[in-house]
This record gives C-alpha cells, sequence and structure tokens, in this order.
C-alpha cells in the first residue's frame, strides 16, 4: 500500500479509502489509485486486514447433501444474497455426516466468517448454539429453530400431507413412504403429513420403506423391495422423501418391467429440474427453492451488521403440489389440502 501511495502520490490514507471505502473519495483521486494499483499488480493482503478487523468477508452454507440439485439451488438463492452484499460464499457439505458439521464449524469460526447457514445433519446439535453464543450469527435452513436462532423452511408437514392426500384422491389405498433416515427432521415431518392424511381420510394404509440415505441409489433398492411384494399385499402408490429418490424407485420400476403410473404412481419432493423432465414427468411438492436460500442470508446479515437490535424470525414458507404424468393426471397445482 505504501508502493501505491508513493505511485500514486496520494496519502497512505486515500489507498485505504479507495479500497474500503471508495465513496469518500473524489472520481479523480480514486482513478489515478486505481491505475497504480494496475500497474504495480498489487493485491490487497486479506488474512492480515482479517487479523485487524476481526472479521473476513465471507459467508458460509453447510449443506446437508450436495449431490442433491435442491441444495444446489438453495446455495444459488444464497449466492445472490452474498453478491448484493459484496461478500464470498464458502460451500460445505456435511454429507449427513455429523461429525464432519462438526469439523466444518469448528474451522468456520476460526476463519471467522461473517456469519454461517446450516441445514443441520441434526438441528440439535450443541455445537450450533454454542457458534451463535460465541458472537458468529446462524441460521438454519430447510430446519425450524428454536428462538435462538432465525430459521428458513418449509412447511414439511403440509407437504407430505398434500402428497397423500393427492394419492388418496387418486383412489389409492395402499401407499409407500420411501425415504430416511428417521434421524433427519424434513423425512419425520414428512412421514407425519403423511399418517395425518391418512387418518384425516379414515381409510388407506401407509407402510413406511426407510432408507439409509436420500439418493438414487436407495430408491432403486426400494423399488426392488416393492416389486418383490406379492401383488395383493403391494402398494400401488409411493411417496418418496425426495426426488432423488423418487427418480431412482422410477427407474427401477422401468427396468423390472413396472409401468408407472398404472402399476405403481410416484410422488417425489422437492420438484428439482430432472423431476420434469424423467422418462415420466414426476409429481412433486414444490419447495420454493432460490427464495429459501436468500431469505435465509438476508436474515444472516441483518444480524451480522445489526447484532443488537435484530429480532431472529422463524420464516416458514408453503409448499406447493405438481402434478404431471407418474401419477396419470395432467399438469395442476395445489397449495391446499381438501
Amino acid at each position: 500500500m505504501k508502493d501505491v501511495a508513493a505511485h500514486a502520490r496520494v496519502s497512505l490514507g486515500t489507498v485505504s479509502n479507495v479500497l474500503n471505502r471508495p465513496e469518500l473519495v473524489s472520481e479523480r483521486t480514486r482513478k489515478r489509485v486505481l491505475a497504480s494499483i494496475a500497474e504495480l499488480g498489487f493485491v490487497r493482503n486479506e488474512s492480515a486486514r482479517q487479523l485487524r478487523g476481526g472479521g473476513s468477508r465471507t459467508l458460509a452454507y453447510v449443506v446437508l447433501d450436495a449431490t442433491n440439485p435442491f441444495f444446489t439451488d438453495v446455495a444459488r438463492g444464497v449466492q445472490e444474497a452474498a453478491d448484493a452484499a459484496g461478500l464470498a460464499l464458502f460451500l460445505c457439505n456435511s454429507g449427513e455426516d455429523r461429525e464432519r458439521q462438526a469439523a466444518y464449524l469448528d474451522l468456520l469460526e476460526q476463519q471467522r466468517v461473517e456469519g454461517v447457514l446450516i441445514t443441520p445433519v441434526d438441528a440439535a446439535d450443541p455445537r450450533i448454539g454454542a457458534l451463535a453464543a460465541r458472537g458468529t450469527p446462524v441460521v438454519v435452513v430447510d430446519r425450524a429453530a428454536g428462538p435462538g436462532h432465525c430459521s428458513v423452511t418449509v412447511d414439511d408437514l403440509l407437504g407430505g400431507d398434500l402428497a397423500v392426500t393427492h394419492l388418496l384422491d387418486s383412489g389409492h389405498r395402499r401407499i409407500a413412504f420411501v425415504g430416511g433416515p428417521r434421524t433427519i427432521g424434513q423425512v419425520r415431518d414428512r412421514i407425519t403429513g403423511a399418517e395425518r392424511a391418512v387418518a384425516r381420510a379414515g381409510t388407506g394404509e401407509l407402510t413406511v420403506l426407510e432408507t439409509a440415505r436420500l439418493d438414487v441409489a436407495q430408491g432403486r433398492r426400494a423399488g426392488e423391495r416393492i416389486a418383490g411384494l406379492p401383488a395383493a399385499r403391494r402398494p400401488t402408490a409411493a411417496f418418496c422423501a425426495n426426488d432423488l429418490l423418487a427418480l431412482g424407485l422410477l427407474q427401477q420400476m422401468v427396468r423390472l418391467g413396472l409401468r408407472v403410473p398404472e402399476d405403481l404412481a410416484i410422488v417425489g419432493y422437492d420438484d428439482i429440474e430432472f423431476a420434469e423432465a424423467a422418462a415420466v414427468p414426476l409429481t412433486s411438492v414444490a419447495q420454493p427453492r432460490h427464495r429459501l436460500g436468500r431469505t435465509a442470508a438476508e436474515l444472516l446479515l441483518a444480524e451480522a451488521r445489526a447484532p443488537d437490535g435484530h429480532e431472529h424470525q422463524q420464516v416458514v414458507f408453503a409448499p406447493e403440489l405438481v402434478v404431471r404424468a407418474s401419477t396419470g393426471l395432467g399438469p395442476l397445482r395445489s397449495s391446499t389440502v381438501a
């Protein structure tokens, strides 16, 4: 910075203002300093700036599963808000692993990030609360949180209810829920919503086929289990905890010569782009993925920049059922339960 100041014939403070508070410097002086920076090849020492200032110009998002396009779409919403605030974004993939999640939280605190967004493996993880208590703002994404944090989520109880109500209204009585593990809060809520729909209807049977993960391979394995049941006991419809499971299930049905939706109607969850592009376009419960991420990041920035006056908010969006060929009906949308 001293070399830049000498080259541009300005004070060291002027160079600092150009880098950090450009609105305080006249346009003519700013252009002269920027020209000197370009000519000398100056790059600011961001690590040193962080040590002096006690923080970094970065946000972090710890995602549950980076292989799931749902989280990629949420991250795009986070990125949009970060870009608007002039911040960089770190993406960390816990891979549904508690120990990896804990390691990332420790590392991000050491890096003095401005704030952390997290879709947790376990929302009750004490490290999340401890991180916030020590001064790093935390917003929980796609999962409800207690009063100590902001959270942005979708009503998964309603989503499960919408999916199974649609199947019941279509005449199905033997319905499978495919998803797991139950330790994931979103899975539990979607099962509960599905059970609520069956109880309200007073008819039908819901069989839970728990999976080890929420991916395509587990959907294929669930398809093998369903296809192996005697025809008299085999479910005629399946509600999957996410679209990856639903797509794997659909693939396996086709491989085994079973028809969708004639032999098995399928509903997914998330409405990722691949859902509509599937061999049989997939009925799915849509979440506002981009809006989810942007809203979470905006809450995080509000807390980071005005911690004393910040009031925690729990934002809940309503899901929407998008009906396609995998349940035998044309394109329809519904956000209410009859």
